[in-house]
């Protein structure tokens, strides 16, 4: 559980003064407590749940620091760009869009689908085998590209 290791981090980054790495545990485990609690203090939250709260996260982040880009806001960028190297350590290594494309392409062969009408269905086969190992983005793109 990822949870666990984030507590040990928090811990190890307050005896480091590691302000940049503290700012995105904290992150991670607000993020995981909010959700812990939405699902009720009985439930507890899965590995993979726990990998759909990071990706989120960093999506917000980089969402975040296009904006501040924009608007010529460099400083706060740089903030969120930190959080999001800090966030990604604790994701599994991500595929390129190579590697997405022969799963994606072993996904629409087994589920026989053969237009972009089919793209719910693999869209759903692909997040749930891609899942914490590419982004949803990525994988819409290799989809479509490969059913048109």
């Amino acid at each position: 559980m990822i949870a666990n290791t984030i507590d040990q981090e928090i811990k190890a980054a307050m005896l480091a003064r590691d302000q940049v790495k503290l700012r995105g545990l904290r992150a991670i485990k607000a993020a995981i407590l909010l959700a812990r609690t939405e699902k009720g203090p009985s439930e507890d939250i899965t590995e993979e749940t726990e990998l759909k709260i990071l990706q989120k996260l960093i999506k917000q982040r980089k969402e975040s620091a296009d904006i501040y880009r924009s608007q010529g806001r460099e400083d706060l960028s740089h903030i969120e760009e930190e959080e999001v190297v800090v966030i990604s350590t604790y994701l599994p290594a991500q595929l390129d869009r190579d590697a997405v494309e022969k799963i994606v392409t072993g996904l629409i062969t087994a589920s026989g689908a053969s237009s972009v009408k089919d793209m719910g269905k693999v869209m759903a086969l692909a997040n749930k085998e891609l899942a914490g190992k590419a982004e949803g983005k990525l994988i819409a793109e290799v989809v479509k590209a490969l059913l048109a």
